[in-house]
């Protein structure tokens, strides 16, 4: 199959004559293998040409005790994603070989190190561990690096990033103790980066070995010049020459993409060589090697049980200092994998015909998908990717935490001669036109934050149903990363129906946001290490999530470093901010140990968030009186200044008043107010512009002592509404908030924003966009991002 792909892949390549035996099946055949589960988004990433990185698992099973070994299947899942790649992790759960395992197969899989019944698999027992899941007994196992090999080129994936290699062992003349990962480069085409082989090996035979069995290999160069010797896994140089040397990730590509266009179906090994600053010396690792080899033949440790027994030997003689340089190294090879594999999608998007590098002008393949059937096309244009791999080391400037669902928007139609009927009626069927698109808070947030051209990630969840399928789709056809969604198999995808009058305004709505309650350990293992890595400056979090999920996401965001945007979405989901689950140690800081920066609640929802916040106390704390008390609001007059700044149908409302004594929480509120446009209330800091700014001096509702370091004064702005829509023009008033704040953390998070007012404006005239759209964010505010 490997050279009829060639064929598709570009049509002047001629089939060579090859022993076809060699050849494995892709696609089609894969994905209908009862004993092999192929993930849709590495299916998906696979046939778009997006960099596919696999990973093996035995490194879970049987190296890292849980749950240390599931934050590290996480981290490294983040790294591959953070340099632009798409992470393959592979194990066999349940009797089952999987390729691409989700977070609840990851964490089931992690959860069984240990235990007699996880294997360690390796291509001799892939026949094995299905067939006894036939008969009723599933077990689990992580895969070597062979195995791994076996099932990422049946995925159809090209590049296997790991830690060490196995090898021919010492004695092995004698032994013929040969690891089967030398066996297998050479039978399938696979690319593995990895520090070379363990070595505690005969590294000179298992070279030796590797060359009669066809495997190219190379040694990255890592900036050094002259000799470039074959590492030796905890040693950056073995005294061993490298057969030969690669400088950079393009050359590791190149590579393989002419193996690959000759259709060898033997692999490469490409040896990175163990960071500077965690290699040991080779001197003192072949004494210590030594010690533990004879160690090993006295205790009689043969076969499978050899490596293990040597690991754990060398790991007490050099007091620990090979499990910081194992560390290091496999997180080296994976950046290093991911890397290799950004350029070879490169070079295999470019449609290379040969050593000219000469591009073809006029078609380009186009792969495509069908359900779980592969096919390709020859276009006539060239269509980018719609989730096209990331720049490596590039920054994701935004996170979002937040609901993604299906949303199904009912607008009352009243019957011919009943058109002053604007309420539909209760308790009976309703005539309605009856929409449906993709939605959710968190998902609206984040496309818009993608529309206005900012690099964002939305962190959510689906279930593993139809409304799942359908979600996992459309995020692909708008462009979104699916690189924070996880898929649930025992939950329900989130669905939210509203009701609208005759107006389009919301007179009822249903959400099933279950989904989001119980993410805990998903948060800890999975999405906090994604924001470590990442470093967002800022994180959106929606009030969708359980009270103890969202204090999670409010003290891993101020961990990370960053600003905190926190979106209410109703007034029952409001108060969970103010609320703490039972045992909590958690406390809402104030400014400036603040956790929220800013907050976009309507004016029902500020009402229930000052409510919570007054009925467990807040109001009652001394730090929050200490900020209070340094706004310098004076209680004589405040009303007549607070109509100046407003209206006295707010004031009455108390709306400005509550925004006020939410300040020292969220020192940024920015209250939706419909018709009547947003109101502003914010804590200045010393130094502030508008603090001496006479253009806006009429906003200064207070100013604090000269001499306070962290509070300048307060600032209150009713902004009006950019325009009075007909009703007749809205088509639905579904994430226009979500569009307002998209917009405006979009542009915060610029390397040089513009001012927040600026920010509301353009926001304001966004929300108009989306209110007279079918979609729950218009896809015309992207005519803003050249404001922004």
């Amino acid at each position: 199959m490997q050279s009829a792909r060639l064929c598709r892949l570009f049509p002047t390549y001629r089939r060579p004559t090859i022993d076809r035996r060699h050849h494995s099946k892709y696609s089609t055949d894969a994905t209908k293998n009862p004993f092999l589960q192929i993930s849709d988004e590495i299916q998906e990433a696979v046939h778009r040409n997006n960099p596919v990185v696999a990973l093996e698992t035995t490194i879970y099973t049987h190296g890292f005790p849980y749950p240390q070994n599931t934050a590290l299947a996480s981290y490294l899942e983040s790294l591959v994603r953070l340099n632009g790649g798409v992470p393959a992790t592979i194990g066999v759960l349940n009797g089952i070989a999987r390729v691409g395992l989700n977070v609840e197969e990851l964490i089931e899989l992690t959860a069984s190190a240990g235990r007699p019944g996880t294997m360690k698999v390796s291509r001799k027992d892939l026949g094995y561990i299905g067939g006894l899941g036939m008969t009723g007994r599933k077990l689990n196992g992580g895969t070597t690096v062979a195995g791994t090999m076996v099932l990422a080129h049946l995925a159809g994936i090209t590049v296997f990033a790991t830690g060490g290699l196995g090898g021919v062992h010492r004695d092995g003349e004698n032994s013929m103790d040969i690891s089967a990962d030398l066996t297998e480069l050479g039978r399938t085409p696979i690319a593995v980066i990895s520090s070379g082989c363990k070595s505690f090996l005969d590294v000179p035979r298992t070279l030796e070995y590797l060359e009669t069995q066809g495997v190219g290999v190379g040694t990255f160069a890592d900036s050094r010049s002259g000799k470039i010797e074959f590492p030796a896994f905890w040693s950056r140089d073995s005294g061993i020459p490298s057969p030969t040397v690669i400088q950079d990730e393009k050359d590791a590509a190149a590579v393989i993409h002419a193996q690959s266009t000759l259709g060898l179906s033997s692999g490469l090994l490409f040896a990175n060589p163990v960071p500077a600053q965690h290699s040991i010396s080779n001197a003192e690792m072949n004494s210590v090697m030594a010690q533990a080899v004879l160690d090993a033949k006295d205790s009689g440790s043969t076969g499978s049980e050899n490596t293990p027994f040597i690991l754990a030997r060398i790991r007490e003689l050099t007091g620990g200092q090979t499990v910081k340089a194992n560390r290091a190294l496999i997180e080296s090879n994976v950046i290093r994998g991911t890397k290799v594999a950004c350029e070879l999608a490169k070079l295999r998007a470019g449609a290379v015909d040969g050593p000219q590098g000469n591009r073809s002008s006029s078609t380009k393949v186009m792969p495509l998908m069908h359900g779980n059937l592969s096919r390709t096309l020859i276009s006539s244009t060239d269509q980018p990717s719609l989730d096209a791999p990331r720049t490596p080391g590039m920054r994701t400037e935004v996170f979002i935490a937040g609901s993604l669902a299906m949303d199904l928007s009912c607008d009352f139609i009243p019957k011919s001669g009943l058109e002053s009927q604007k309420l539909p009626r209760p308790q009976t069927s309703n005539p309605a036109v009856i929409s449906q698109a993709l939605g959710g808070v968190g998902h609206n947030v984040a496309t818009t934050i993608h529309y206005m051209g900012t690099d964002v990630q939305l962190c959510s969840v689906i279930g593993a149903d139809q409304a799942g399928a359908t979600v996992k789709n459309m995020l692909v056809e708008k462009g979104l990363s699916m690189s924070g969604i996880i898929q649930k198999s025992s939950a329900r995808t989130a669905q939210y129906v509203a009701v609208n009058d005759g107006n389009k305004n919301l007179v009822l709505a249903m959400a099933d946001m279950a989904i989001l309650e119980g993410c805990h350990a998903e948060i800890d293992t999975i999405w906090k290490p994604q924001m470590d890595t990442q470093k967002p400056k800022w994180l959106v979090v929606d009030a969708n999530w359980d009270p103890r999920s969202l204090q999670q996401w409010l003290r891993y965001g101020k961990t990370a470093n960053a600003k905190i945007a926190f979106e209410p979405v109703s007034v029952a989901k409001a108060q969970s901010i103010f609320v703490s689950p039972p045992n909590s140690t958690f406390e809402l800081g104030v400014l400036p140990d603040h956790a929220v920066s800013l907050a976009t609640p309507n004016a029902m929802e500020l009402a229930s968030m000052h409510t919570a916040a007054r009925e467990v106390g807040q109001f009652e704390r001394d730090d929050w009186w200490q900020v209070i008390d340094a706004m310098t609001l004076s209680s004589s007059g405040s009303r007549d200044k607070l109509l100046l700044m407003t209206n006295a149908a707010l004031v009455d409302e108390g709306i400005p008043q509550q925004s006020i004594q939410l300040l020292p929480f969220i020192p940024t509120v920015l209250t939706k107010l419909g018709k009547e446009g947003v109101l502003m209330t914010q804590i200045l800091r010393p130094g502030d512009d508008r603090l001496t700014s006479t253009a806006h001096s009429k906003y200064i509702l207070s100013r604090a002592d000269l001499d306070h370091q962290t509070i300048g004064g307060v600032y209150m702005r009713l902004f009006p509404p950019a325009e009075n829509v007909p009703t007749d023009d809205i088509v639905s008033v579904n994430g226009v908030g979500d569009t307002f704040l998209g917009i405006i953390i979009a542009g915060l998070a610029k390397d040089k924003p513009k001012s927040l007012i600026d920010l509301i404006h353009i926001a304001q005239q966004g929300s108009v966009m989306t209110l007279r759209s079918k979609e729950a964010v218009s896809p015309e505010i992207k005519k803003f991002r050249t404001l922004l």
